[in-house]
């Protein structure tokens, strides 16, 4: 039997109870409200069931306390019992009352059995709660008891645990130690061994180092030499395509120059040969055109120099115009045979 079960069987207890308190309530209403009603005026019929619920509802109380107070381990002292007593003894004395008065001894038997049982299972229920809640509290010691020493036993074995353990650190600490000093002598052997190594392979490369550092000493005055070499060559052919450039761009300059002065005496003499007496070649008519256009002479006066109408000479400008280059100049395509 554990906890579970106790409990099970406290709300047995007290699910049977109250279907037995609510019973008897409904039963007591229904045999007692004929009785009041019978010694109560006329106009009163309406409060009969009054008293029984009264009673009754304080039958509940008693219960409901009492089942409290047995559940906490409580005792409310004589008045509880005088209640208790003296609810149970109205009820019984309502529900038998209009048998007794008739002298009808089977009805009292017959009405006196759901105040009886009423009355029965509230101490019986009462002295049941007083025996669970003491079985609950002795299973909760047991338990309590049960879980404190598996708690001193788990205490016990972690304390063996790191004593255990403790042990093995300890042995363990003296081992590595052991190995450690061991080790310290074999790595001392091994560095002093190194150390001779190293002191040797150092001297080598001491003496490696200074020979390469004389050859590169040696090519390193060898390399600056050769760049001095190449970097006077390269100067001198720097200073030689500079010349050559000077010079092209002189060359250059003085056949742009005799050009120009080429193409403006060659528009000079178009324009100084003065109005056409008649219609010029068309060859020649565009050449005088194309040095009028170039010289910004009037449409009117370039048709007097070449002869040709002033629509023609129009189109031949516009012509000179939608092709001109765009550094002012006409393009040679449009003017057929200038030379400028």
């Amino acid at each position: 039997m554990n906890s579970v079960h106790v409990r099970s069987a406290e709300r047995a207890l007290s699910v049977g109870t109250w279907l037995i308190v609510f019973g008897a309530m409904l039963y007591s209403i229904l045999t007692v409200t004929p009785l009041m009603a019978k010694h109560t005026p006329e106009k009163w019929d309406w409060t009969a069931p009054i008293l029984p619920l009264v009673v009754d509802a304080a039958v509940v109380i008693v219960v409901r306390l009492d089942a409290v107070l047995a559940r906490l381990g409580g005792h409310g002292g004589r008045w509880p019992i005088v209640l208790r007593w003296m609810t149970g003894a109205m009820t019984l004395a309502l529900n038998i009352a209009d048998s007794a008065l008739k002298k009808d001894l089977v009805g009292v038997a017959v009405h006196a059995v759901a105040p009886l049982l009423l009355i029965v299972t509230a101490e019986t229920g009462l002295a049941y709660r007083r025996a669970i809640t003491a079985a609950l509290e002795d299973l909760e010691a047991k338990d309590l008891a049960r879980r404190e020493a598996a708690r001193q036993e788990a205490r016990e074995r972690q304390e063996g645990a790191i004593r255990q353990r403790r042990e093995e650190r300890e042995h363990a600490a003296q081992l590595a130690r052991e190995q450690r000093e061991h080790e310290a002598d074999l790595a001392r052997e091994q560095t002093e061994r190194e150390e001779r190594r190293r002191r040797e392979e150092r001297e080598a490369i001491e003496a490696r180092e200074r020979a390469e550092q004389v050859e590169r000493e040696r090519r390193e005055r060898e390399r600056e030499q050769q760049q001095r070499e190449r970097e006077q060559r390269e100067r001198q052919a720097a200073e030689q395509r500079e010349r050559e450039r000077r010079e092209r761009a002189e060359r250059e300059r003085r056949e742009a120059q005799e050009r120009a002065e080429r193409i403006e005496r060659e528009r000079r003499e178009l324009l100084s040969a003065g109005p056409a007496v008649e219609k010029l070649p068309e060859e020649r008519a565009r050449q005088i055109v194309a040095a009028a256009y170039g010289a910004s002479v009037p449409v009117r006066t370039a048709a007097e120099l070449c002869g040709w109408s002033v629509g023609w000479v129009s189109t031949r400008y516009q012509e000179l115009r939608d092709h001109t280059h765009p550094n002012g100049a006409p393009a040679p395509s449009v003017v057929q045979g200038a030379h400028w």
